[in-house]
């Protein structure tokens, strides 16, 4: 008889499989391999039991439909995201601010900016943060996991949903975490310690579920961000702020960049475009065509 049940975390080649009552530890058919298909944390999937054995384990048998994936981190099924930066130590790196954003709308996920420690440097920085997003859909909400500010805001955004933290190294996230759900939590997790695997290092992508019908990711802190997996000739359609201007381009193939008579540049000499982001979008497109595609 087949269970269904959501993956919370794939580790060497075993996919932990929370039903609603227990995790299994099972393994993938070989059909996935066969057809190139990698079962992600947070997928939906029917998996068959084991019987007569010490552990609850048993075989993914068949993923159901992803509404989404996102590549890096490795998720499905995400809601929404929160990227999550530091008004100081350190101070926010727009472009690595922007990658993150642009795998987030190459996958189709909503992204909220989480701005923690703002206890450091709150009013200049949040100024800062609203001039170089202005124009975008992206809202900024200012915290702080040391001093507790906003975190019941967040709390309410979470419920009912599954949300990816993510975001660079250093900027709180792993703190945030443990502000919002407790410590023993985040640091054994409660789902690791049900399946006896001990402490959670944060190494790999993992899924808990926090109350009914509401599941949080754990990604990985990254130092860099790699948007291979985008065409160079798609990089415009991530940026949301440029769509409502690019038909005003004289020209159907304008890549924004030195063309005459461009709607995008148009808009940023007249501030409806940030610069900041614009010059983002500059700096990737030449960055993407440095990339070797085979």
């Amino acid at each position: 008889m087949d269970h269904e049940g959501r993956i919370i975390k794939g580790i060497a080649g075993f996919y932990y499989v929370d039903d609603g009552r227990d995790v299994y530890e099972c393994k993938a058919r070989g059909l996935f391999r066969k057809a190139r298909v990698k079962p992600l944390p947070g997928d939906l999937v029917r998996f068959s039991v084991t019987p007569d054995t010490d552990i609850l384990g048993g075989y993914v048998e068949e993923l159901l439909p992803r509404k989404n994936s996102m590549i890096r981190p490795e998720a499905a099924n995400v809601d929404q995201v929160f990227l999550v930066f530091a008004a100081k130590e350190p101070a926010p790196n727009m472009d690595m601010l922007n990658r993150y954003l642009l795998m987030c709308e190459h996958s189709g996920i909503p992204a909220v900016l989480v701005m923690n420690k703002c206890d450091l440097g709150k009013e200049e920085t949040e100024e800062a943060v609203r001039r170089w997003f202005s124009g975008t859909p992206y809202e900024t909400v200012c915290i702080s996991a040391k001093e507790g500010w906003n975190l019941s805001e967040l709390r309410e955004r979470l419920s009912g949903k599954v949300t990816a933290f993510a975001g660079p190294s250093g900027v709180g996230k792993s703190s945030l975490l443990n502000a919002l759900f407790g410590e023993d939590m985040m640091e054994t997790g409660t789902l690791s310690e049900r399946i006896a695997r001990g402490k959670n290092t944060t190494r790999h992508t993992e899924l808990f579920r926090t109350g009914e019908d509401t599941y949080i990711f754990d990604t990985p802190g990254f130092t860099s961000v790699e948007l291979d997996f985008i065409e160079q000739d798609d990089l415009m359609y991530d940026y949301p702020e440029f769509i409502k201007w690019i038909p005003e381009c004289r020209f159907s193939s304008c890549r924004h960049l030195t063309e005459k008579d461009c709607g995008v540049r148009d808009a940023v000499s007249r501030g409806e475009i940030s610069d900041e982001r614009y010059q983002s979008y500059t700096r990737i497109w030449q960055y993407l065509s440095t990339l070797k595609r085979y």
